[in-house]
Parts: C-alpha cells; sequence; structure tokens
C-alpha cells in the first residue's frame, strides 16, 4: 500500500531549474506566514550528504548503482533522523519542504542503472503530498549553470540533462492518489514560479 505524507511538499527539476531558489522564497513566505515548517533538502548535510556531494563534484567516482545506494541511505536518514528527521518534524505539527527527493534518483540514477532497480530502493519511502516540478527546457538550464562560471558538477550535461528529463515524465506518469503534481513552466521569471506556488500553496494555510 503507498503512504502518503501529508504536509510534505518537494521541489523537483533538473538542474538549473531553479528549485533552489524556490525553496528560499517558499521560506520567507511561510516564515511571513507565521507557518510551523522546516526546510530541508537532498542531499542532506547528514555525512551520507556529504559523499554524495563529492561523488556529485567528481571527487570521488563510483558507479551509478552505488550514486542510487547512497541516496537511497541518505534519504533513510532525512526522513527517518531521530533528532531532525522530516517524519518527526511532520508528527510536530510543521509542513516539511524539501528541495528534491526519490523523483530525483528516479530521474537521474536511472540513467546508468535501471530505473525498476532504482525504484526499489526507494519502494519504502512515502509519497509528499505536493510535488512542484518546475518545468524547464534543458537549453535554458544549461545556459544558466553556464552563466555561474563555477565547475560542473557530473550530471550537468545537455546530453545527460535530456535523459533526466525524460525519467521525470516517467515519474509524474504514474502517481498514486493523493500525490499532487504541480507543473509550473520554467519559462516565467522567478518571481511568477513563486506567485504559482503562493496561490496553490501557501495562500491555502493562512
Amino acid at each position: 500500500m503507498t503512504t502518503i505524507l501529508k504536509n510534505f511538499w518537494v521541489l523537483e527539476g533538473l538542474d538549473g531549474a531553479g528549485t533552489t531558489t524556490q525553496l528560499k522564497k517558499i521560506d520567507s513566505a511561510l516564515s511571513r506566514a507565521g507557518v510551523n515548517y522546516m526546510i530541508t533538502a537532498e542531499p542532506t548535510d547528514y555525512e551520507t550528504g556529504k559523499i554524495i556531494r563529492r561523488v556529485l563534484s567528481g571527487e570521488i567516482k563510483v558507479p551509478q548503482s552505488t550514486v542510487a545506494r547512497l541516496f537511497s541511505a541518505d534519504r533513510d536518514n532525512h526522513l527517518y533522523n531521530s533528532e531532525n528527521g522530516v517524519i518527526k518534524n511532520i508528527e510536530s505539527g510543521k509542513i516539511v519542504v524539501s528541495d528534491r527527493y526519490f523523483f530525483s534518483s528516479l530521474a537521474y540514477q536511472s540513467i546508468g542503472y535501471d530505473f525498476e532497480s532504482v525504484m526499489q530502493l526507494n519502494s519504502s519511502f512515502p509519497y509528499p503530498e505536493f510535488v512542484i516540478y518546475i518545468d524547464t527546457p534543458v537549453k535554458d538550464c544549461i545556459s544558466r549553470i553556464d552563466s555561474r562560471g563555477e565547475k560542473k558538477e557530473i550530471y550537468e550535461k545537455y546530453d545527460y540533462q535530456l535523459k533526466v528529463r525524460e525519467g521525470y515524465e516517467k515519474c509524474f506518469s504514474s502517481l498514486p492518489e493523493g500525490c499532487n503534481l504541480l507543473r509550473i513552466d520554467g519559462n516565467l521569471s522567478i518571481d511568477e514560479i513563486f506567485e504559482e506556488i503562493n496561490e496553490k500553496l501557501i495562500k491555502n494555510l493562512t
């Protein structure tokens, strides 16, 4: 039976889609509204997440199957950590908003490792109540990444991101009842994207 985790919102999108920017705006809006909430992200700041960041930077080279297992382990800690896990915070009455969740694993790690195996690694995790997908064209994402002038992570390549986008569509084609997809046009401005999130989700809280 599929579990839906109420009051759990997840931001998803390609690298460069703007999920981190929107998370910051959501953080500010929820704070102004006086909502009891927590902002978080994957990979986490736990030791598991730190290892993943070293992999993503190219410092550590491992097979895609290993990357998928690392993300699964980090996600388990993210959800169930006894001190500040997602589940504990939701049970205390908070809304939890995460920049990325297992949809990212399904979209990214299934390239070079089969989709069903990645799905199996994440099969025990609950679905969020809302998935906010910022649907941005690949060329625009790569242009934004290039404009940063920083060293690219291992997945920040045009051909790879095309496949990631296909992976997301596969994920979203079979969401269970109770897991709601909010697809937002990534060609909109930062403020316009946020306004859609605000109208559909945040305003309903107050």
